[in-house]
């Protein structure tokens, strides 16, 4: 009998202790978006190049959809519970598809398997996205690789140029939406230069070594 009470005592003993704990907070995760807005739509003459933008890797650290910042130490945070919308890579490829059509400089902005023959190819890693509190600003990195497609002499498809490029943003704050903001800004800055070469290439200028027509 003894046995038998210690036994039905234990599940309260249990209840007892867990009433003691200190109940868990819960923390929501967000989403934040990484969608720089592209300049003003400037009407498509229809003459310009197809332009392919294969999608952009994420060099390695970067698959995590999570924040990214820098420690007073230098060791780089990863933010569990702020998350970009989507995974950086993809972002930036989405981004460099709707600048390109915003831009006019080409008669079609394509992805692999579109039916149309491209004039230039363009792929690349996304080499940096992250907020530095330490410095006051948000960096973002990219290498993009120009091709030019196999043709009639060729046969196969030539990389002509690789460049890297490299934007920074002021920092406004140390919180999650200061962080964010400042690297969508770093981003559009990434663009933008982006933008100068491709448009380049468009009116058949020398680009990052590529040479012109």
């Amino acid at each position: 009998m003894p046995r038998r009470r210690f036994i039905l005592a234990a599940p309260l003993a249990l209840a007892a202790c867990a009433s003691l704990l200190p109940a868990q907070k819960y923390t929501p995760r967000t989403n934040w978006p990484l969608q720089p807005a592209p300049p003003a739509a400037v009407a498509n003459a229809g003459t310009g190049p197809v332009l392919m933008i294969r999608p952009i890797a994420a060099a390695p650290g970067l698959e995590s959809r999570g924040l990214q910042s820098l420690a007073a130490d230098g060791s780089l945070d990863v933010d569990y519970y702020n998350l970009w919308a989507v995974p950086p890579a993809d972002a930036v490829t989405q981004a460099l598809l709707d600048w390109s059509q915003a831009s006019g400089a080409f008669s079609a902005v394509v992805t692999p398997g579109s039916r149309l023959q491209p004039d230039l190819i363009v792929e690349g890693e996304l080499t940096e996205l992250l907020a530095d509190p330490g410095r006051g600003e948000a960096r973002a990195a990219l290498t993009l690789v120009f091709i030019k497609p196999a043709g009639a002499l060729t046969g196969t498809a030539l990389p002509v140029a690789q460049a890297m490029f490299k934007a920074t943003a002021p920092l406004q704050g140390n919180d999650p939406a200061a962080m964010a903001a400042a690297q969508n800004n770093a981003l559009s800055g990434l663009l933008t230069q982006v933008m100068a070469q491709l448009e380049r290439a468009a009116r058949g200028n020398a680009v990052a070594g590529m040479p012109g027509k």
